[in-house]
């Protein structure tokens, strides 16, 4: 089956949830209205359907291969990437004083979720290259800028994030690659660096490494942490490719999915070469020394975004084959008797359970996602400074939850797709399996869940009193008040089922503010607990939202009837299968912690 992007969906979203049209009045986005988000996101489906889906499945039975240092990307990887500049797909965000396109987020998220869904695989290195230059942008010199940026954008050169090594893991503070300044502003760096995504391949002439490493007596621990601009191969005064650098991709992984995407172990100072002068990858810093990390974050919060957005998108591919399998499967007669033999699988209630779940999840995860979107580009672009400082701090609360909820339901929903599929899923043939196995890695990389969780406790939470949770579900109380006064069973479900969602995580606000200090491990214990409550609120929220704007839609005799009444109906099957879990979320939380903890570590 092949894949169709979901366009009516993501413009309704833009729409009656994103206030697209107010996010068009902000200053630099005055063409970019829901007129010009259909242009992009049906040129966007096009691309997405056509050039890059049909090499999904080939990505993962014939996936990047290595040797002597090189390697090679799937057949037909290389040639789409350059459609994928020539289109420029890369600059959609970006200023277009370095080529890019400057639209606002809340329609580039759409995009990223059709070529995540097309081809998660491909997706990961524009995905990379997007956080070098969101970095640059924020911390790099105009020189560097300059020199790199629109290079970046026309998909000439990518871009990576070179983080972890052997010994660190998730604890950068473990960092031990060293960068010795060669008194000219320039450094050499030595050190080791795994799970580089695309830190090697072939798709473009030049490959821009972002690397943490510490500047030869700088401190100990983050505070010591610098940032690097390390080219594959060194920039000519000129701007043509100069010297190879001493940058080696010493071996890729061997992965359960995105098989496609090469993840690289990479060797910086290892053996010099010729214009080097000797050993060591010649680098510049990016910003000032010792606040690498401070700069890295930046790429990190624009990558965790995008891997919620993957999480959407493969869920959205999954539930596409699930359902199409369903309509095709015949198998075993409708315990209702509505067809006398053998019916399609999809007469079957739990079928139509496992597929309204997958709709669901997915329906709601991307409203939240575009929502959070408009709030970024708001918090940039509104010329009043207090509303700006609010939908800052509403953007950051929501990407751990973009990030954590979206990524875990995404296995939930891949793997209900296997299900879907019966023993069929189990064979590979069928694909179904690719989508669980891709989606696996999305909550672990750029910070897990846990992680994910941790910030949003102590960063998002604790450090402000609750300030800012509460003040999101005081906006939510608003909307079950527009609930309330729909007379429709779908809004007094929601509204029953909101309410109750809503206060539970009032709740749970109150007691991780009251016991961080106090009892730290009872909160912590209920952390990812605590994300997976609130997820499913923001989300749950938005398809209240949603539910509203369908029911107006269908009042008025504006829009089309099926696609509003299908709205209406996940709507409803969100809160009463889905939202309808968040006071027992609660309880594992606020009464859970002792017995997270309780058994001795020895009986383990």
């Amino acid at each position: 089956m092949s894949y169709t992007a979901p366009v009516k969906d993501m413009l309704f979203c833009m729409k009656e949830l994103a206030d697209l049209e107010v996010i068009a009045r902000l200053p630099g986005f005055d063409e970019a209205g829901l007129e010009t988000a259909q242009a992009v996101l049906e040129e966007c489906a096009r691309f997405s359907q056509e050039v890059l889906a049909p090499l999904n499945r080939e990505g993962d039975i014939n996936p990047s291969s290595w040797k002597d240092g090189v390697v090679t990307t799937t057949p037909g990887f290389k040639q789409a990437f350059r459609q994928f500049g020539e289109g420029g797909w890369q600059g959609l965000q970006h200023p277009d004083a370095f080529g890019g396109q400057g639209l606002p987020k809340t329609i580039g998220a759409a995009c990223i979720e059709m070529i995540n869904s097309a081809n998660m695989s491909f997706s990961l290195c524009p995905l990379l290259t997007d956080g070098a230059i969101e970095a640059l942008l924020t911390a790099g010199t105009a020189e560097q800028q300059q020199a790199f940026i629109p290079k970046m954008i026309s998909g000439e050169w990518t871009g990576t994030m070179n983080l972890t090594e052997p010994q660190a893991g998730s604890d950068l503070a473990l960092v031990r690659t060293r960068a010795e300044p060669l008194g000219d502003g320039r450094y050499r760096l030595f050190g080791t660096k795994i799970f580089i995504t695309y830190g090697e391949h072939d798709m473009a002439e030049n490959i821009v490494h972002l690397v943490l490493a510490r500047v030869v007596g700088a401190p100990e621990g983050v505070k010591g942490i610098s940032l690097f601009l390390v080219p594959k191969f060194l920039i000519n005064a000129d701007g043509s490719l100069g010297a190879r650098n001493d940058a080696w991709c010493v071996s890729i992984e061997h992965k359960l999915g995105i098989k496609a995407s090469p993840t690289a172990v990479l060797q910086f100072g290892d053996k010099g070469g010729p214009g080097l002068d000797g050993p060591g990858a010649i680098g510049t810093l990016i910003g000032a020394e010792n606040r690498g990390l401070e700069y890295m974050f930046i790429m990190m919060n624009a990558a965790r975004y995008a891997v919620g957005m993957q999480g959407i998108a493969v869920a959205e591919r999954a539930y596409q084959k699930a359902a199409a399998f369903a309509k095709e499967r015949v198998q075993s007669r409708p315990v209702d008797g509505s067809v006398a033999g053998s019916a399609t699988i999809i007469h079957h209630p739990d079928v139509r359970r496992m597929l309204m779940t997958m709709r669901a999840y997915t329906e709601g995860c991307r409203a939240l996602a575009i929502v959070s979107a408009a709030a970024f580009d708001a918090a940039h672009r509104h010329p009043d400074v207090e509303t700006r400082k609010q939908n800052q701090a509403f953007y950051e609360f929501m990407v751990p939850l973009v990030k954590g909820y979206s990524t875990e339901m995404s296995i939930e929903v891949a793997s209900l797709g296997v299900q879907v599929h019966g023993g069929m899923g189990f064979i590979e043939e069928t694909g179904a399996a690719q989508y669980l196995r891709d989606a696996r890695i999305l909550t672990i990389y750029e910070g897990t869940t846990a992680i994910q969780a941790n910030d949003l406790v102590g960063r998002k939470t604790g450090r402000d009193g609750g300030r800012v949770a509460k003040g999101i579900a005081t906006q939510i109380a608003a909307t079950e008040a527009e609930l309330g006064a729909s007379e429709s069973a779908a809004a007094r479900s929601m509204l029953k089922c909101l309410k109750a969602a809503r206060e539970a995580f009032e709740q749970v606000v109150d007691f991780v503010v009251v016991e961080s200090k106090a009892n730290p491990n009872a909160v912590f214990a209920g952390s990812v607990t605590y994300l997976m409550l609130a997820g499913n609120l923001m989300a749950g929220w938005q398809m209240a939202r949603a539910l509203l704007a369908a029911e107006r839609g269908l009042a008025s005799g504006e829009g089309d009837t099926s696609f509003l009444n299908a709205k209406v109906a996940t709507a409803r099957f969100y809160a009463e299968h889905l939202l309808s879990k968040a006071p027992g979320l609660r309880d594992a939380i606020v009464d859970g912690a002792e017995s997270v903890t309780a058994l001795p570590l020895e009986a383990f």
